[in-house]
């Protein structure tokens, strides 16, 4: 499998998941509330579900934030900077995202350990799979970061921005 085919899968197995996780959530909910207020019988595993899924939307979302830089930043003070400067201002605030990236990831991991035996209520699995989140979604962001500083480093080197290729990597 070629490097331009792993970033393809890479990049769009992403937002694929993505899209599919909102679809059912939204349907769960869709059908939670016919359920409650046309049937007057709610259904017990459904808000779980829609939480669960609402937190794996958030975790992998940031990643894709990220890849498109969507991510709010006070530039400022950093639009003024002259090109090396405002790249070396990139590198250090990514390796401060990478750094409490990591940090959240390594509690991530802890939190799911420490769950892992207890089970969601009504769908019964583990709380383990909603810490999981975390510890993907921060993995992925790191991923996407170290990107980032490398295309800022290459910057540097080259003295212009280098290409972005599909998905926000360096070309």
């Amino acid at each position: 499998m070629g490097k331009n085919r792993i970033g393809f899968i890479y990049n769009h197995l992403e937002e694929i998941i993505l899209v599919a996780m909102f679809a059912v959530m939204v349907a769960v909910i869709f059908i939670q509330v016919i359920m409650r207020y046309v049937f007057n019988n709610s259904l017990s595993w459904s808000e779980e579900l829609g939480r669960f899924m609402f937190e794996w939307l958030t975790w992998i979302g940031m990643s894709i934030g990220a890849k498109k830089g969507q991510h709010i930043k006070i530039t400022m003070l950093v639009d003024k900077f002259p090109f090396r400067l405002a790249q070396a201002a990139n590198i250090l605030s990514e390796i401060i995202v990478i750094v409490i990236c990591g940090l959240t990831m390594i509690y991530g991991v802890e939190l799911a350990r420490m769950f892992a035996g207890a089970l969601f209520t009504s769908m019964k699995i583990s709380l383990a799979w909603g810490y999981a989140s975390v510890v993907v979604g921060c993995g992925l962001m790191i991923m996407r970061s170290v990107i980032s500083a490398v295309r800022s480093i290459k910057a540097l080197k080259d003295g212009e921005l280098p290409e972005i290729a599909e998905g926000g990597g360096v070309a």
